[in-house]
């Protein structure tokens, strides 16, 4: 097994966090973007934000595929296929012409971009003692908000530059980098079992999953709180183009800098979790998440930046916890389990524009913090159930 600060942990480490970067980047370099989109094709915010809730969609439902696949054939070659699947596509996206295309194309790399997610902390479970495992799954999930950061700035920069067209060709060439780096620097598996490939057995395995109280209550806390997290971040973009900010779609990707917090958030949750117990963190996070909204709500465009700071850093540090949490309580197929996290995870983000879109007609910005705020409470209240059946857990084993 893989142990922690070892030459190959340091390499499956960063192959993972780039790869991450990738398919992170890939998501998310429209939503700079979405003014431009809505403008370009004289369509409405909401249905511009379907360039990027459709791939969020297909990725979360391609999730239950991956992971009971990579549980019977293997980890790497999977991470390996859609990433190249993701170049391609990306450069294909940089050829259309329409917004029918657009989305359509967009649907199939949202099939890709699950692959490597879905297999990469189950690869880690697989190959990482138990300590090594808190550490690396931290810093890769500080790779996806290097990738959301870099993708928006690619989106808000390249595209006011060169267009909607050139910047997925920049995004297609970034990714076909990142493709053969990950190819070079993945360690072979050496601690694989397979199983086999059976439908029923895949079904009883994602039942057991969801009746396993734990887990589902962390799928109810990652899921819930990106139902908010990212959908904050598509209403801010309307937010800041209008008066009296009237940012252009590079200063609105400069914005997206703020989720560094949240690469601080991840890389920590995991020495945090040597101290506390992980739904403590989850709460922890949470709460600083439904602060960071508040501040928000402050008239300068630098109270809004500030609130995005801090929400970011408490959002990715309750993620990463929860991530983290699933692989080490699945008491089998962990794939499969994280599979499972990682579809509640992105329904939510798919989903959480709808929700927000009322209160954004009915009273803007302010209304948006406020239907936040129900939704991050429900998920605060999830985070102290969890901390109480951890505590039940403990006394009986000690």
């Amino acid at each position: 097994m893989i142990s922690a600060g070892s030459a190959v942990f340091w390499r499956g480490t960063i192959a993972l966090v780039i790869g991450s970067f990738m398919v992170f980047a890939n998501v998310y370099v429209t939503q700079p973007l979405l003014p431009m989109i809505a403008n370009e094709f004289a369509i409405s915010p909401l249905q511009a934000s379907a360039s990027f809730t459709i791939t969020t969609f297909t990725l979360g439902i391609s999730l239950l595929f991956y992971g009971p696949v990579s549980d019977a054939l293997g980890r790497k070659g999977i991470m390996l296929m859609t990433m190249a699947g993701i170049t391609l596509t990306t450069f294909c996206l940089a050829l259309v012409q329409s917004y029918e295309s657009l989305l359509m194309l967009r649907a199939l790399q949202g099939f890709f971009l699950a692959g490597l997610p879905a297999v990469a902390v189950a690869y880690l479970g697989d190959e990482y003692t138990p300590e090594a495992l808190m550490v690396a799954v931290g810093l890769y999930i500080s790779g996806n908000s290097l990738g959301g950061i870099g993708g928006r700035l690619i989106g808000g920069f390249v595209g006011e530059w060169l267009g909607r067209s050139a910047t997925f060709g920049v995004m297609g060439a970034i990714s076909l980098l990142c493709l053969l780096a990950f190819f070079f620097l993945l360690p072979k598996p050496q601690h694989f079992e397979p199983k086999p490939l059976r439908v029923g057995h895949i079904l009883r395995n994602m039942k057991s999953h969801l009746q396993n109280r734990r887990l589902l209550t962390s799928y109810f806390i990652g899921g819930f709180s990106f139902f908010i997290f990212i959908n904050q971040y598509s209403y801010v973009t309307f937010l800041l183009e209008a008066e009296p900010y009237k940012l252009s779609a590079k200063y609105v990707g400069l914005l997206f800098l703020t989720y560094l917090s949240g690469t601080l958030g991840s890389a920590i949750s995991g020495k945090l979790a040597r101290r506390w117990q992980q739904p403590s963190i989850m709460v922890l996070g949470t709460g600083i998440f439904m602060l960071g909204s508040l501040v928000t709500l402050g008239n300068s465009l630098m109270a809004i930046i500030c609130g995005l700071l801090i929400n970011s850093f408490g959002f990715f540090l309750g993620h990463s916890t929860a991530s983290a949490f699933v692989s080490r309580h699945a008491k089998h197929s962990k794939a499969s389990a994280s599979s499972l996290y990682l579809v509640f995870y992105y329904l939510g983000a798919s989903l959480g524009g709808f929700y927000l879109d009322p209160f954004w007609q009915a009273d803007g910005w302010t209304g948006v913090i406020m239907g936040s705020w129900l939704v991050l409470g429900a998920v605060m209240v999830a985070g102290v159930s969890l901390m109480r059946k951890e505590r039940v857990a403990y006394l009986r084993t000690s």
